[in-house]
């Protein structure tokens, strides 16, 4: 082994190894956005395991205004996290010059993001279900409460005794505004978990076609690959195929010269002897 090869092996050997135009193979940015990347993934993998025991309560009897704030605030601040983490994996995948181990964490990364975003798409998608349902329901039993059941054809006694009843039964008009109130802000909350869906939707695409230019890429380099692959074999079996013929034209030559050889001395003994 020459003097040449050790010392490329030796520098090749630490974490951080120089080019020949002195840069660092191993860009420490990228290794620190890539690893800030993957710890956000992991809180959020957190905030989704919460997400999903408290979404499982809503419409049960343990739902209450704090569960549903708390989905609410979850959901909003997941969808602003996961809009970050998305935008720095769409730098990390348009990385240039980057390195096999390099390549390998952008493949890791969007394959996380991928699995992370459709869980936590799908966990919006139970709880815009869970809260129309709700608002729904909520809007019939008001409808009940607040539209007169009687008919025009009974009598007076009837209407009357109706509306007795009825009072009994009937919300104060605080909590009649109050439930109203209710309805407004739940409807509001949906139209944001809508605009969170649309706008991860969004993100998801893009992502997506990222990673599938990528991957046109990485065929390309595949296939030039191959074609390198195939040329160095041919053109070692081209060299090994010379080095035969010129090895037997060596032992041919050597062959002659020893007949030569022979023949010369057997003359210049017959040369002698006569």
């Amino acid at each position: 082994m020459s003097f040449d090869q050790l010392s490329s092996i030796e520098s090749g050997s630490g974490g951080s190894r120089r080019q020949n135009n002195g840069a660092y193979a191993d860009d420490p940015e990228f290794s620190r956005l890539s690893q800030g990347l993957m710890n956000k993934l992991f809180h959020l993998q957190g905030n989704m395991s919460k997400l999903k025991s408290d979404i499982g309560l809503l419409g049960t009897r343990r739902d209450n205004p704090r569960l549903r704030e708390r989905v609410h605030t979850l959901l909003e601040e997941s969808t602003e996290q996961f809009k970050e983490v998305g935008e720095g994996v769409k730098k990390i995948q348009t990385w240039e010059d980057v390195t096999p181990t390099q390549k390998y964490s952008q493949q890791k990364l969007s394959r996380e993001f991928k699995t992370a975003l459709g869980e936590f798409q799908s966990l919006q998608r139970t709880a815009l279900e869970k809260q129309r349902a709700s608002v729904t329901a909520a809007k019939a039993a008001l409808d009940s409460h607040a539209a007169p059941s009687a008919d025009g054809l009974e009598g007076e006694h009837q209407l009357q005794i109706h509306q007795q009843q009825q009072q009994v039964h009937l919300a104060p008009q605080d909590e009649v505004d109050f439930q109203d109130t209710l309805i407004t802000e739940r409807e509001e909350e949906i139209r944001q978990i809508e605009e969170g869906v649309g706008d991860l939707n969004v993100l998801f695409q893009q992502v997506a076609q990222i990673v599938g230019e990528q991957g046109e890429q990485l065929q390309t380099i595949e296939t030039n690959a191959v074609a390198v692959r195939d040329d160095t074999r041919g053109a070692d079996y081209e060299l090994r195929t010379a080095a035969r013929y010129q090895k037997n034209a060596r032992s041919k030559a050597c062959c002659l010269l020893l007949i030569l050889a022979v023949i010369m001395a057997i003359v210049l003994l017959a040369v002698f002897l006569g």
